[in-house]
């Protein structure tokens, strides 16, 4: 629980106090000019909001339905030699590279293996970039949700 004052003008205080309600949980505002009487001073006591943790499918579930990982590194590779330099490549290309680093490092062992999950979860940032993604997670998992999500609907 923590307390928020903020001093706005008159015409902006139904969209504070609508936009703080929607950012957290919030008690009544209590409202009182300032001194000069040109502006308002509001006073909250508010909370975080309880946000409900996704559902993380695992990578059989993820991947269940996907082509093998031969045919996806094929697919990559004919997708970026396909794009005109200087044009950028879409989401779907970042996704499916994303998927298919991540399905390899499931499967290395050995040596390797801290490379492949290095490489699988640095594409699974640049996906969380590109989607300018405010959900904190492992990266990975974010990258298995979004592709269970796609298969599904593409």
């Amino acid at each position: 629980m923590f307390d928020i004052r903020i001093i706005c003008d008159p015409a902006d205080t139904e969209h504070v106090v609508a936009a703080l309600d929607r950012t957290f949980t919030t008690g009544t505002a209590t409202v009182y000019p300032t001194r000069d009487g040109r502006r308002n001073r509001l006073y909250f006591r508010a909370d975080h909001r309880s946000t409900p943790e996704p559902s993380w499918p695992t990578p059989e579930q993820a991947y269940a339905d996907a082509p093998s990982i031969s045919s996806e590194i094929g697919w990559t590779t004919r997708a970026s030699a396909r794009t005109p330099i200087g044009q950028g490549l879409d989401r779907e290309y970042f996704l499916r590279k994303a998927a298919v680093l991540d399905r390899m490092a499931l499967t290395v062992d050995g040596r390797d293996t801290d490379d492949m999950a290095r490489a699988a979860t640095e594409a699974a940032r640049h996906l969380m970039g590109l989607d300018d993604t405010l959900v904190i997670c492992d990266p990975r998992h974010y990258v298995r949700q979004q592709y269970a999500h796609w298969a599904t609907h593409h």
